[in-house]
């Protein structure tokens, strides 16, 4: 199944998400207007006057599960932080010297470059000792992942990356924003019960009163009716979650290239008394999107396939018996994941722990050097199958190139992109003209805008930069969205502005300049405007025609300057949208500065328009059956902006 199938069954996930919402609410208000009918004695009353009261009823039923719905998902409009926040977690400095939480950050950007999307927020819950995680966000622009103590202290870096694997899965397929959406409808089919307990506790009465009052009635009534939600509810996560663990799983193995990472973290949940249980009491309304099953339920409610199963799909020969010897195993000495590190030879840049001289070398089997990065002018060959198949699954090479990206890339620059206070400067800088003339006029406005020091500083950054690989420009900018995130909504609404004055400075706005404004606008507008996206992805490619030429349009305008050549290559893939049509090819007067009105129209393509889309893409420039690196740096571009995400080059040669 690849990213298009499984965005199709997201939608179809969706629309179950809503009946089965549409079920529970239907016998909640049955549930109450039963209640209601007997509190007041409605059989007493004239058919007109009880009818009248069943319809108050149930329209004050309905509207409170829905407006109690409405309230929780804009509270979750925070994003996935404000998820992982609720639960307790604490999130991960970018630049923490700590071992065990460089190790996980570094996991977490070497799968988020090898993934194609922004490097999410990073949390840990400190109070809990179960292994398990989650990924949660409306988008990849405002996900986050977190783990477990657990997690870090139980679990090796190949075990870690397994799981931080599985929840990028649920990251890129769209899977995060259908667990926010149900987290917000399971809070208004369960709100009726807290309406309930309140009328009990608080609907006594006194004295003679008492007896005649009908609140206690009521809101035992609304408890008993609560209930129905909680059974609905957890029918509901148990539908919606099960499938897509296997999937999960499936996808953190194709990834990492081997299943005992991923198979040796449950066998560590079977094996240890602490499981995957969570202590929080939000646990319930996590269930759905965690790794390993939080609470215990039976089979009927559980959230998850039973972990003996999850197991034996990865390793056939698996016998559950095993589980029971590790058990007895590591009730005497639990398992330490740092220390299987330097048994294991899986130690990183900055993971080593105190007492141990850091390794600077890639983890086993990333050897960097094995995977040197392309000569500037190196061109690949199309394949534009394996392309849409590529489009959000991330292989294993996908994730040996990310690691070779990471490790050329020099400490000091690491250093600046993760901390808050330089990162302005070191975007800034990847902005900076190789002429002198225009970047003498970018530090003027530099100066003029933000002052003398800062515009001083992001000079020198450029002379930093002139030397780096264009491969490592973008990848280096992507490390510094979470540290971009943590400024001010001023301040971000200040950077954009200086990002924009920079790349009109000389006039002329070139493919790389694009690329990284339009992924800076799009990451740190979506973090501070999060869209749930209900709804969205209804239109057709027959009704976003003009956009959709004008896209190709301008791919072709900027792969070649030969007129001839880039109208074939304009026809090569509208012929893959709309083969029916010959179209005419009109160069984009301002070249990709036109694509600014195109972006809206084409990310709310239906999924299977978005893979024709794609694939027209990759037509158009690989008409000529080969690809620049620059050229693939702006088609990753392209599907991140339609929500498509598209992992780094692999297999150029030069």
């Amino acid at each position: 199944m690849n990213f298009f199938e499984r965005q199709r069954q997201v939608r179809r996930l969706s629309r179950r998400l809503v009946l089965l919402f549409a079920i529970a609410v239907f016998g909640i208000v049955a549930a109450v207007d039963l209640a209601v009918v007997f509190v007041f004695r409605g059989w007493r009353q004239p058919p007109a006057q009880l009818l009248g009261t069943v319809l108050v009823a149930s329209a004050a039923t309905g509207t409170a599960i829905g407006l109690a719905a409405l309230f929780r998902m804009v509270g979750l409009r925070g994003g996935g932080g404000r998820v992982a926040r609720e639960l307790g977690g604490i999130e991960v400095p970018q630049d923490t010297r700590d071992p065990q939480l460089r190790r996980l950050r570094n996991v977490v950007e070497e799968i988020a470059i090898a993934s194609g999307v922004p490097v999410p927020e990073v949390y840990v819950l400190e109070d809990e000792p179960g292994i398990n995680a989650f990924a949660a966000g409306w988008s990849t622009s405002d996900a986050a992942v977190a783990v477990t103590r657990g997690a870090l202290e139980r679990l090796n870096r190949d075990e870690l990356q397994g799981v931080i694997a599985h929840e990028f899965s649920h990251v890129v397929n769209g899977d995060m924003r259908l667990n926010i959406r149900l987290m917000g409808l399971l809070f208004g089919i369960l709100f009726l019960t807290v309406i309930g307990r309140t009328l009990l506790y608080f609907g006594g009465g006194r004295g003679r009163d008492r007896s005649s009052n009908p609140l206690p009635l009521l809101g035992l009534a609304m408890v008993v009716a609560g209930f129905i939600g909680v059974f609905m509810g957890r029918l509901i996560q148990a539908s919606v979650s099960r499938q897509r663990e296997y999937l999960a799983d499936a996808s953190a193995v194709q990834f990492t290239r081997q299943t005992k990472g991923i198979a040796g973290a449950l066998k560590k949940i079977g094996g240890l008394a602490d499981g995957s249980k969570l202590a929080s009491p939000k646990t319930d309304e996590v269930g759905h999107m965690l790794f390993g099953a939080g609470m215990g339920f039976s089979s009927l409610f559980s959230t998850h396939p039973p972990l003996e199963r999850r197991i034996k799909v990865l390793e056939p020969s698996f016998n559950p018996a095993e589980l029971g010897q590790l058990s007895q195993r590591w009730s005497a000495a639990p398992p330490s994941g740092m220390r299987e590190d330097l048994a294991l030879g899986l130690v990183g840049r900055g993971e080593a722990p105190a007492g141990q001289a850091p390794t600077g070398q890639a983890p086993r089997g990333r050897a960097s050097a094995a995977l040197a990065l392309p000569a500037v002018d190196a061109r690949a060959t199309v394949a534009p199958a394996d392309m849409i198949a590529a489009v959000a699954a991330p292989s294993a090479s996908a994730y040996d190139r990310a690691a070779a990206i990471l490790s050329q890339l020099p400490e000091p620059l690491l250093v600046r992109a993760r901390r808050v206070d330089t990162v302005v400067p070191l975007v800034f800088g990847l902005l900076l003209a190789t002429d002198q003339q225009t970047r003498s006029r970018q530090h003027a406005l530099l100066a003029d805008r933000y002052g003398q020091a800062l515009a001083d500083a992001a000079f020198a950054e450029a002379n930093t930069l002139a030397g780096l690989h264009p491969l490592l420009r973008l990848p280096l900018a992507e490390l510094a969205f979470p540290a971009l995130r943590h400024r001010s909504p001023a301040e971000r609404d200040a950077l954009l502005g200086g990002v924009f004055a920079l790349i009109h400075a000389d006039g002329l706005i070139t493919a790389f300049e694009y690329c990284l404004s339009r992924l800076l606008y799009s990451e740190l507008r979506e973090s501070m405007q999060p869209k749930p996206r209900w709804g969205a992805e209804r239109r057709t490619l027959a009704g976003s025609q003009a956009a959709v030429t004008t896209l190709l349009a301008a791919l072709a305008q900027a792969g070649t300057p030969d007129q001839g050549a880039a109208e074939r290559a304009f026809q090569a893939g509208t012929g893959r949208v709309y083969p029916q049509q010959r179209l005419p090819y009109i160069p984009p007067a301002r070249g990709v500065v036109e694509l600014e009105a195109v972006w809206p129209l084409v990310d709310g393509l239906r999924p299977q328009d978005k893979e024709l889309l794609v694939a027209a893409a990759v037509a158009v420039i690989g008409d000529d059956g080969v690809m620049t690196v620059t050229e693939i740096e702006l088609l990753r571009t392209i599907c991140a902006l339609v929500h498509c995400p598209l992992p780094p080059l692999t297999g150029v040669a030069a």
